[in-house]
């Protein structure tokens, strides 16, 4: 790959959000902003070999795709009503509320999670103009196909038009009642970028870890009160603190029990803890900790352990057990699973495993499960054939490689 191939990676992961939402801002259309904000990263292919890289790449893209917005508007004959609508002719008129807090991406997301959007649409939407993910993509985050998930989208976009949804933050009355769909959001995102999907992506993108968390930061600073966001970040932190030790110099995803967690990054380990203690003491006052504040404790242990033989399983059983009642879905059910094998044996644990198979048998995780504790009881060839389909069903070439490892040390 050529360095300005390269470049052009590089910027569609870093600038893809900003163009996107610098272009909605100006123009108020969703549909407008994605084909524009294309349309420039293919002129960028054309041109950044022979012209060179930009000094800039997020300005010219964001000029780029506004030009090319322009120019779809003139098409369309629409160009006099669209450009009043965009303020591309100056004018005095008083600029919109932006709400408690200015920022292109933040309004963008807000936006796509307009709660007169459907949930499933509302993160397929925000998914595909915020984080810049493929169809492919969302749909392995969803389990869904990916004509489901295109479907989604354009009703979603044709939704934010018809409707007229605002773009903008929410004012502070109604921020706290619009923010769980943002959460939601935001930490697939995150989760895309911890360990991104399909055969060719890098198995780490830590742009849209980074992402997830700057505008996860950016909703504390509006809710510094609000325990699931709180308990978001510490989540989002203790998972990317472990970041640097997830794969090996080989390319292979390396699992928790194997990590080196002398590489974990102890600032934001300390951090997610501190947060994680601030809601312990909300929890004492009577105040009862969601979805996000458990997994946070959950990780709390997990990285509180200096060995892997160290963790407090019957902690971290309990704390499963606290989620099931708040998220009684499978696949919480499923990694309460792998704490009851290290407490009562993988035995127990498989019975356990098994009774999922009717909801979980598309995904890779519910195969990893059974195999590794197939593996420790001895079943050889079940195991194999539990490899054989997680591997079969694996996100990356990180976690491919490590499930062959696994499967072929079996003999």
């Amino acid at each position: 790959m050529s360095h300005a191939e390269r470049a052009v990676t590089r910027a569609h992961r870093e600038e893809w959000a900003r163009v996107v939402a610098a272009v909605t801002r100006r123009f108020g259309d969703l549909d407008l902003a994605e084909e524009s904000a294309a349309e420039a990263f293919a002129v960028a292919v054309e041109r950044w070999p022979a012209d060179g890289v930009p000094p800039n790449p997020g300005a010219w893209l964001t000029t780029t795709a506004n030009h090319k917005a322009i120019d779809r508007i003139r098409r369309e004959s629409k160009r006099d009503e669209k450009q009043k609508e965009a303020r591309v002719v100056h004018d005095d008129s008083p600029p919109e509320p932006l709400g408690v807090i200015d920022d292109d991406r933040l309004r963008l997301i807000f936006t796509c999670c307009h709660p007169a959007l459907a949930v499933q649409a509302r993160l397929a939407l925000t998914l595909r103009m915020v984080g810049g993910l493929t169809v492919p993509e969302i749909a392995r985050a969803f389990l869904v196909s990916e004509n489901t998930v295109g479907q989604r989208i354009t009703r979603a976009k044709a939704k934010v038009k018809a409707a007229r949804i605002p773009y903008r933050v929410p004012s502070a009355d109604d921020l706290p009642a619009r923010v769980s769909g943002v959460l939601t959001v935001l930490f697939l995102v995150f989760n895309e970028g911890y360990l991104a999907t399909g055969p060719d992506t890098d198995p780490v993108r830590q742009d849209l870890t980074a992402e997830a968390i700057r505008l996860t930061r950016l909703i504390r600073s509006l809710l510094p009160d609000d325990g699931e966001v709180a308990g978001l970040l510490a989540l989002m932190l203790l998972i990317e603190a472990r970041r640097p030790a997830r794969v090996s110099a080989g390319g292979e995803l390396v699992p928790l029990a194997e990590q080196d967690r002398g590489a974990w990054d102890a600032e934001l380990i300390g951090e997610g803890h501190r947060l994680v203690r601030s809601r312990l003491a909300a929890a004492a006052a009577g105040v009862a900790p969601g979805r996000y504040q458990i997994l946070a404790a959950i990780n709390a242990v997990h990285t509180s352990a200096r060995d892997i033989r160290d963790t407090d399983w019957s902690q971290v059983l309990a704390l499963y057990d606290q989620l099931v009642r708040v998220d009684p879905s499978p696949m919480v059910a499923l990694n309460r699973a792998i704490a009851v094998a290290e407490l009562d044996g993988p035995e127990v644990a498989l019975a356990a495993v098994d009774r999922l198979e009717p909801v979980l048998s598309g995904y890779h995780a519910y195969h990893v499960t059974r195999a590794d504790l197939l593996r420790r009881l001895g079943r050889s060839r079940e195991s194999r054939v539990a490899y054989d389909r997680a591997i079969e069903l694996a996100g990356n070439t990180a976690e491919t490689a490590y499930l062959t490892r696994r499967r072929d040390q079996l003999g």
